[in-house]
């Protein structure tokens, strides 16, 4: 199993929207890349715990069988085209991989 999960942070001058376009490509596009196994995506969720980090606007966990498959995720079109549609809202994206 490797996980693959990423925060995304908008510019200020981002539109409002653009959080939900993140995660609705997300569900949209990644999902359809061969050796995604599952995909979560949605929103920070407000807490008043001092360990949580609610700032980003978006988050993306992806489960994969292998690295192997992780390895054909970053290079497949659909991921390519979903960077290209949200990149320019993006101030910050944080990535966290683990197996």
């Amino acid at each position: 199993m490797f996980v693959h999960t990423v925060y995304f942070w908008l510019h200020d001058t981002a539109a409002v929207s653009a959080g939900e376009q993140i995660i609705a490509d997300c569900r949209e596009l990644l999902t359809r890349i061969p050796g995604v196994v599952h995909l979560w995506a949605g929103k920070a969720v407000p807490s008043t715990r001092a360990v949580v980090d609610g700032s980003f606007a978006a988050g993306l966990t992806v489960v994969f069988a292998d690295a192997a498959a992780h390895e054909v995720y970053q290079t497949h079109e659909l991921h390519l085209q979903f960077i290209a549609r949200n990149k320019a809202s993006w101030s910050r994206v944080q990535v966290y991989d683990f197996e």
